[in-house]
């Protein structure tokens, strides 16, 4: 059966030794509340929920999943029990200001609070995991009368909330929305349209579901510019500010899916069901993106969460399980065979797949920062603030949700081979994680629309390529304070040779978009990925330039500790940084080979 255990040594590193997250509190407006002993209860609180509450939970829920009857779903056992052990902790609102119930702690807390949840039993952490996002997008756009109503209950977690964008016609397309919202005399809006791959749109945790839902009202202009953004209850608010009675918005049916069957998937129908605006008329899709924001940087998560489990339950199988002897002698001359562990392609997998966490969690917890200081800018007023950062986050959130989730994916895949045989069968759980693993590269867009939002909207679009000039240039400032470092220095020159080629790159796909103008699109994907890698090399060569420091002068954790972290690093530059090469020649390679075949050519089958 799948385990987990919250890796704490490694989160610490992270906020202590890498990032010096004490010295990046004090520079907000709510980081006194976190302090040294603040930051370990909130570690050690959450570790020992994922690890002993819902974790237990992951496999049997997924064995039998959501029940769904005359409109009423109910979650697979212990959740709602769970759930409940949850909100008596607080949970939900550590980073949401005390005025509304929370904690007031900064958001990264939150973000690493859901990788332990996520890591734990994904599925179950869908449920509040999508309330974030609502609270994100009422904190920020809601009015003050909407925000008394509904953040304390949200907050609080006893009610929960949803995102519907998606149409039977209008996915990544939300131009095509149909949702109406007709407005009435008491200031109120009936909305009616049906709404598909609603996430937790309807279950038996809570006492209310609050809905954000993109519509249209009836003089919006076509496409983009004529979604307005909504507040729909499950259940009316009375005038005790409690739910009252039933709203037009049902559920239709839920999804059979791949993966995540313990996750509600919804299709929820509004008929004349009572809304509320947020925010301007016609400006619903600016609001939206607060929300698909936050939504991305937990997918993100997923990424890491899918990584880190495989990981976690390859290895001791690895330990244990025996096959042959390996190529350089017998390693365990008392047994039968050695430990497959023993075998170097083996350690590959293993180290491919804790490579990928560990870097990965790195580059969450970086981008964290910057989710600290947009949440700032929102508690405080300060729009531009907000603005600031949004920017700098926008720059990751498609590199963080595109490239950590297809990493996630492979994760999962190398997990199996370790498994051999008992990885495609369900008792083991390997099989669990990567029919898991695949939906993290659909939902909140797939990896093709993450990686045309990063390469035509983010770099060429907005930026001319300077977001990645900036970028580079402070990773070449970093080479160059360890250019000197004899322990450093095969890193550095890889960083600085990929930091020249990442920018050669982009001013030629910039050239060859003039005449070519597929190749953005042929080359998106490529250039993500790319991306991705360069990024997570920047943050190994940051943990063993740390590792290296501490074995030198001393640290928290034992030598081994830092050896280790130096050992990977070296595993990835070694045999994952190469793959860089082979995307950057299929990306400026012209896109004529994709588009010049007919489209009656692509198959012969008559």
């Amino acid at each position: 059966m799948l385990s987990y255990k919250a890796p704490l040594r490694d989160m610490k590193f992270l906020l202590n030794d890498v990032f010096d997250y004490q010295k990046h509190f004090k520079d907000l407006s709510n980081g006194e509340n976190a302090d040294p002993e603040t930051v370990d209860m909130i570690l050690q609180g959450m570790a020992d929920f994922a690890e002993n509450v819902i974790s237990p939970l992951y496999q049997p829920a997924d064995a039998e999943g959501c029940h769904f009857e005359d409109g009423v779903v109910t979650t697979p056992k212990g959740f709602k029990d769970a759930y409940d052990q949850f909100v008596e902790g607080g949970w939900q609102g550590i980073s949401y200001p005390e005025e509304y119930g929370g904690m007031n702690l900064p958001m990264s807390l939150n973000l690493i609070k859901s990788e332990m949840i996520g890591t734990a039993n994904w599925p179950w952490a869908m449920y509040p995991g999508l309330t974030t996002g609502c609270i994100n997008t009422l904190l920020q756009y809601g009015t003050d009368e909407q925000k008394d109503t509904y953040l304390p209950k949200l907050v609080e977690g006893t009610w929960s909330g949803t995102m519907c964008l998606t149409e039977p016609q209008a996915g990544t397309d939300l131009g095509q929305v149909k949702t109406k919202a007709v407005p009435q005399e008491d200031g109120s809006y009936k909305l009616n349209g049906t709404k598909i791959f609603i996430s937790s749109g309807e279950h038996d945790l809570t006492d209310n579901i609050i809905h954000i839902v993109l519509a249209r009202l009836p003089d919006a202009p076509e496409g983009t510019r004529g979604i307005s953004l909504f507040i729909v209850p499950k259940f009316n608010i009375n005038e005790e500010g409690e739910a009252g009675d039933r709203n037009g918005v049902s559920c239709g049916s839920i999804e059979h899916k791949m993966g995540i069957a313990s996750s509600a998937t919804c299709v929820l129908n509004f008929d004349d069901a009572k809304g509320f605006l947020i925010g301007e008329p016609h400006r619903g899709l600016k609001a939206m993106f607060t929300f698909m924001n936050t939504a991305r940087i937990g997918t993100g998560i997923q990424g890491l969460a899918h990584c880190e489990l495989a990981f976690q339950n390859a290895l001791p199988y690895a330990k244990e399980r025996r096959s042959m002897r390996t190529l350089s002698g017998v390693k365990e001359p008392e047994k039968v065979a050695d430990a497959i562990i023993n075998h170097a392609d083996v350690r590959r997998m293993l180290l491919t797949m804790k490579s990928f966490a560990e870097g990965g969690r790195s580059m969450i917890y970086h981008a964290a920062r910057y989710a600290d200081k947009m949440a700032q800018g929102v508690a405080e007023g300060n729009n531009e603030e907000f603005e600031k950062w949004d920017d700098k986050l926008g720059f990751y959130t498609p590199i963080l949700k595109g490239f950590l989730t297809e990493l996630g994916i492979e994760a999962a895949k190398e997990g199996q081979q370790i498994y051999g045989g008992h990885g495609y069968i369900k008792e083991w759980g390997m099989e669990l994680i990567a029919r898991d693993a695949r939906i993290a590269t659909l939902y909140e867009g797939t990896t093709g629309v993450q990686a045309l939002d990063l390469l035509g909207r983010k770099v060429i679009l907005q930026s001319k390529g300077k977001i990645i000039r900036d970028y580079t240039a402070g990773i070449m400032k970093w080479c160059g304070d360890y250019a000197l470092d004899k322990n450093m220095r095969k890193f550095v020159w890889a960083l600085t040779k990929l930091c020249a080629e990442w920018n050669t790159l982009t001013v030629r796909l910039m050239l060859s978009a003039r005449k070519d103008r597929e190749i953005i699109s042929a080359a998106s994907v490529d250039y993500l990925m790319y991306s991705g890698y360069v990024m997570m090399a920047y943050h190994w060569a940051r943990m063993a330039a740390v590792a290296y420091e501490k074995l030198e002068n001393g640290g928290n954790e034992a030598p081994e500790f830092y050896k280790a972290k130096i050992q990977t690093a070296e595993f990835y530059f070694d045999k994952i940084l190469p793959r860089t090469s082979g995307h950057a020649e299929s990306m400026v390679a012209p896109s004529s080979s994709m588009t010049d075949m007919d489209i009656e050519h692509f198959a012969f089958l008559d």
